[in-house]
């Protein structure tokens, strides 16, 4: 049955200009063809093709719509298309004659041109019909592919984020657990500069603790730059002979979307195993510059003990004892280069080289920010 709404008001509405167009030159083309087998003039048989024509038109239509549960709806087109042409002749002729049957059928040439209407309007509008339905399930097939795409590809964006989530955890917990275990070593030892790691890592809670509250979207720059800022100063307490570090970063970027902890990640790579194994300890340079056509470029220098030397420690940075065990610079590494693919496909890129006279460079380059994911 149609749904409500519908019916004849539903059906009138889909006769559209175009498809009354079609009809009226589907029609002339029928009239130019039967013209010359025809006794009356090519006027009269016009208007004939063109009757016939929008009634198969008109029924085609109200079968589309009103089409019952067990019956399809390419069948109730075609059965009204066919029941359509006969009785749409009729009319004409029955108009022709002021009602008169006998005047019809006793007279050969009107059933010859009853006929050959009938014949052409059944031919020509079983054809058409079936092929509109063709053209109308190649449309939905095309619409279910493309939903069935979109569903898919939601699917996946769904899946990725929770994956992002799950490997922005397993990264973040181990900077906290191992800051704290550092805060209480200096206080159980009585240490002086305890209160001033506190405030440290206070302002290092400050800058990491907001983006709990934001709603998926990368942080800025400035965001992450204030990370490893409160950062490089908590592990700058901690080893103040032994680590320095600058930062250098062009003008413009701040508000710069960038990857959550990815600077950090790198950041703490070089400090856990670069700077800290060497005996003389090193220096550490954060910096950013725009790249040609809108991308971004992010490293993180420094002067330690170099690739080949180094080697995942068995504890945290400060090495005492309860502290939180962290991931090797392959598995952090891993993972920044995975949350990296999951935004930005394999247009960004992580990559390390060796500086000399010792040391590593450790570069992120990310593309325009138009062709995130």
């Amino acid at each position: 049955m149609p749904e409500p709404g519908q019916g004849s008001s539903g059906s009138l509405r889909s006769l559209s200009a175009a498809r009354v167009a079609w009809a009226i030159g589907l029609a002339l083309v029928v009239a130019v063809l039967l013209n010359p087998i025809f006794a009356p003039p090519f006027v009269v048989v016009f208007g004939r093709t063109v009757f016939v024509a929008l009634l198969l038109l008109l029924a085609f239509t109200v079968a589309g719509h009103w089409h019952q549960a067990l019956l399809p709806r390419w069948l109730a087109q075609a059965l009204a298309v066919g029941l359509m042409a006969p009785l749409a002749t009729s009319l004409v002729y029955l108009m022709s004659t002021g009602g008169d049957v006998g005047a019809i059928v006793q007279n050969p040439g009107r059933v010859a041109g009853f006929l050959y209407i009938a014949g052409s309007a059944l031919i020509v509008g079983l054809v058409l019909a079936l092929g509109a339905q063709v053209r109308e399930r190649e449309a939905e097939a095309r619409t279910l592919a493309l939903q069935l795409e979109l569903q898919r590809s939601q699917q996946a964006r769904q899946a990725l984020d929770a994956r992002l989530a799950v490997m922005t955890a397993q990264v973040e917990p181990h900077f906290l657990f191992n800051t704290l275990a550092n805060v209480q070593a200096l206080v159980e030892t009585g240490s002086p500069r305890a209160p001033e790691v506190l405030r440290s890592l206070i302002a290092y809670l400050r800058a990491a603790l907001p983006r709990l509250h934001e709603d998926g979207g990368l942080p800025t720059l400035a965001n992450e730059l204030a990370l490893v800022r409160a950062y490089l100063e908590l592990m700058h307490l901690r080893m103040p002979d032994r680590l320095r570090w600058r930062l250098d970063v062009a003008d413009g970027l701040d508000s710069r979307r960038v990857p959550a902890m990815a600077l950090l990640t790198l950041v703490e790579n070089a400090v856990r195993h670069g700077v800290d194994p060497a005996e003389d300890g090193g220096e550490i340079e954060v910096g950013a510059r725009a790249e040609p056509g809108g991308g971004l470029r992010l490293w993180v220098a420094d002067t330690g003990v170099g690739l080949s030397a180094r080697r995942p420690p068995a504890v945290g940075p400060a090495a005492v004892p309860g502290a939180a065990p962290v991931p090797s610079a392959g598995t952090g590494l891993a993972n920044l280069r995975a949350r990296l693919q999951g935004v930005y496909g394999a247009a960004a890129r992580v990559d390390l080289q060796p500086q000399a006279p010792h040391g590593v460079r450790a570069e992120i380059v990310l593309p325009a920010e138009e062709t995130r994911r």
